[in-house]
């Protein structure tokens, strides 16, 4: 394990003091590397809407502590059937997860291409399931700083299949992790996915992101 390459300093400074109480905080700067890590390791997150770039905090904060995860027997049966690998197809699982006809779709080319570029320089990374044949059916993708997983977006072409691959990167990143999953939705409430405060989690950041990472 050689781990990521080292960037230089953010041009950026993402001030929390800044901070407004609303979940985006920031507009503008760019999307090179060393800007989008900066962000992560205090707390913020890219995501453009209305043609702008904006980067969020929210308020409150979906997270979800690998050994939380709520496992089903539907998820075991296909857990079964499915094989888990990891950075094997990072560009299609990003490809997937972009889909423009998936509803609220907002991964652009920007987007997929500075995530590519940080998956190269070994920050990003994916988590797939393939079915009995090796075809890409779902997966998960996102940036592995320290002990933290930022989740960025997950898509399946099978039943249950990210909901495997979510299990394979919970496997992989074992107690005392992270998984940052922006906002808590229902389905993802029932994965055992809660609600941080904001403050609860940018305390929580500085030794996540500091710690050994299991990439």
């Amino acid at each position: 394990m050689t781990g990521p390459t080292p960037l230089p300093p953010s041009r950026y400074d993402f001030d929390q003091s800044d901070w407004p109480d609303d979940d985006c905080v920031v507009a503008g700067a760019d999307l090179e590397p060393a800007t989008i890590i900066d962000a992560y390791r205090h707390g913020a997150f890219p995501m453009p809407q209305g043609g702008r770039l904006l980067w969020w905090s929210p308020v409150r904060r979906g997270v979800l502590e690998p050994g939380s995860l709520q496992v089903t027997r539907s998820m075991r049966r296909s857990a079964r059937r499915l094989q888990v690998t990891v950075d094997s197809a990072f560009e299609q699982v990003i490809e997937a997860c972009a889909d423009p006809s998936r509803p609220g779709g907002w991964i652009d080319a920007d987007i997929r291409a500075a995530y590519v570029e940080l998956h190269r320089l070994g920050w990003a990374h994916s988590v797939e399931t393939r079915d009995g044949d090796g075809r890409l059916v779902g997966g998960v993708y996102g940036l592995g700083i320290g002990r933290l997983f930022a989740g960025e977006s997950m898509f399946h072409h099978e039943r249950d299949a990210s909901k495997v691959a979510l299990m394979g990167l919970a496997e992989l990143l074992g107690d005392g992790a992270l998984v940052d999953v922006q906002w808590q939705t229902p389905h993802l409430a029932s994965l055992g996915v809660v609600e941080w405060s904001r403050s609860a989690y940018l305390e929580a950041l500085p030794e996540l992101v500091d710690a050994p990472s299991p990439w």
